[in-house]
């Protein structure tokens, strides 16, 4: 089938951007690296819709547990249907698009921009409105993306967060475990997921839960899951889905867990057990596991293998579905909104 073929084709190209793609985020990000170093911020604002947006959220984790300081999710229509500019002086403000044609994230950046903030587009399109507005361009050098459900950009976009924020922490093992990832990715997308799929194939809803780096991998593929597979998925972190939603657990709801390789594993594994006692069909993604993953590495970007992982698992699981992945109902490649 040529649209499964098209999907597949991308999750295998991950590998060979986030190879390429050191080379050309060197200089930019030492350069932005410079600069915030001269100025630090106290706050870093992100911008982001979609998978971009789960990129953010990875981006979160890194920054808080690397550098400490703390990062927040812009709303963009405060800018666009509320005309109000945020006070952002001295601090920096991210935005990641793939297109980077969203009016919404183009007019939220150059607001940020008139308030004193330092403006940086990580994007597929260099050329883009989102990048000509933003004062440093990242570029996740990605090629050309034909699928409509993002995979190799969403990849991409958290290679690079790891890299600038490696390269802002100066965290050795960061670095290394980034150097890495390209064979680590090659290796996840060839692992066997399958288990998964009888219970997935009929399911009406589900549930993804993960915790610090893999909270954003629940995400992305909770969005992936309505994407390509027409299955209502909501995401969690392990702690929240104690607040109210566990009364959701039964043998007919799954539940797919993406475990950290840090020290946010020993309380999934507890929420694990508490789960299974409950009668849950729960399949955890972990070396060991259900569903099986790569020995640990780093955990950061362990993480982003969880996802290459996951979207093997999304393509057959949509087939099983009778779904065409490339033509998802009401969606289109660049949706813009503001």
């Amino acid at each position: 089938m040529a649209h499964e073929a098209r999907m597949t084709a991308e999750i295998r190209e991950a590998p060979a951007v986030v190879a390429r793609q050191a080379a050309a985020l060197e200089r930019p990000v030492a350069d932005l690296v410079a600069r915030l170093k001269a100025r630090p911020p106290q706050v870093v604002v992100t911008c982001a819709r979609g998978s971009s947006a789960h990129a953010a959220t990875y981006g979160k984790h890194l920054i808080e547990r690397a550098l400490g300081i703390p990062v927040a999710a812009a709303a963009p229509a405060i800018a666009t249907v509320y005309g109000r500019r945020l006070n952002l002086e001295g601090q920096l403000f991210l935005t990641v698009s793939q297109s980077g044609r969203s009016d919404d994230l183009i007019e939220q950046a150059a607001a940020a921009r008139a308030g004193g903030a330092l403006t940086v587009a990580l994007v597929n399109a260099v050329d883009s409105p989102l990048a000509k507005g933003c004062d440093v361009v990242l570029p996740m050098e990605a090629g050309p993306e034909l699928s409509v459900a993002a995979t190799k950009t969403f990849i991409a976009s958290a290679s690079a967060l790891l890299h600038l924020v490696s390269a802002w922490s100066g965290e050795a093992g960061m670095r290394e475990g980034l150097t890495r990832l390209p064979e680590r990715l090659s290796e996840a997308a060839g692992l066997d997921w399958s288990p998964a799929l009888d219970a997935l194939q009929d399911a009406a809803s589900l549930v993804t839960i993960g915790r610090g780096p893999t909270l954003a991998i629940a995400r992305e593929a909770a969005l992936k899951l309505k994407e390509t597979c027409n299955v209502h998925a909501e995401a969690f972190s392990g702690a929240e889905f104690m607040h109210g939603p566990v009364t959701l657990v039964g043998d007919d709801f799954p539940i797919l867990m993406f475990t950290p390789t840090d020290a946010g594993a020993e309380g999934l594994g507890r929420l694990a057990a508490s789960l299974r006692e409950k009668g849950a069909s729960l399949f955890a993604a972990q070396a060991g596991g259900d569903l099986p993953a790569l020995a640990p590495d780093h955990p950061d970007a362990d993480a982003i293998c969880l996802v290459q992982s996951f979207y093997t698992l999304a393509v057959a699981l949509a087939v099983r579905r009778g779904i065409d992945v490339d033509q998802p109902r009401h969606l289109q490649k660049v949706t813009r909104t503001r």
